[in-house]
């Protein structure tokens, strides 16, 4: 047996780690954390059950844990931030639908499947979209200006996803609970 300086070694039982609570990092919030938001405007994302409230905190410092709140989201598309030069949407696109064949002709757009699968086409037009992908958790989408583009639900559970449009590409604390409701106010956009 030889002597190892400066490990610490956790203690086990029958290869099982028994977890010591006291030797974890810890990251408590600071007793004034909510009063010390307030003052410098900044937003807290989860309530104290854990939920995410799934509004639009732009244009404020903000931060979420956007795994989280892509899962948690179950309407069509719900802006979560909207800034000046950029918008975060919330997706859920349900099992054999799609977003729609569009195009953005002054937006960058980056999407990220967070739960599910499907297919995703692009092309110059839209009776040529020659690029198409499977895509599945955490693969991530960019979508340059001007390119016609369409991702399908190919598979058995909602697609969740989250959005990231520069500039922003939708009204500020948009929510469509349907594609059908998202369709109606395109059409009445000037």
């Amino acid at each position: 047996m030889y002597y190892e300086p400066y490990i610490y070694r956790y203690p086990c039982y029958d290869d099982f780690l028994i977890y010591n609570y006291w030797r974890q990092p810890a990251y408590w919030p600071f007793p004034n954390e909510i009063e010390h938001e307030k003052r410098l405007n900044y937003y807290r994302s989860s309530n104290n059950n854990g939920s995410i409230s799934l509004t639009d905190y732009g244009p404020k410092a903000f931060t979420v844990n956007i795994n989280k709140a892509a899962k948690q989201n179950n309407t069509y598309r719900t802006t979560l931030w909207t800034g000046k030069h950029l918008q975060v949407t919330l997706m859920s696109i349900q099992v054999g639908e799609d977003i729609g064949l569009e195009i953005h002709p002054d937006v960058d757009q980056f999407l990220r499947i967070e739960q599910g699968q499907g297919i995703v086409q692009m092309g110059k037009s839209k009776d040529n979209l020659n690029f198409s992908r499977n895509v599945y958790d955490d693969f991530a989408i960019m979508i340059p200006a001007g390119t016609w583009h369409n991702l399908t639900n190919t598979g058995n559970i909602p697609l969740k996803l989250y959005s990231i449009y520069a500039p922003p590409n939708h009204p500020f604390n948009t929510v469509h609970v349907t594609k059908e409701e998202a369709l109606a106010a395109e059409r009445n956009t000037p």
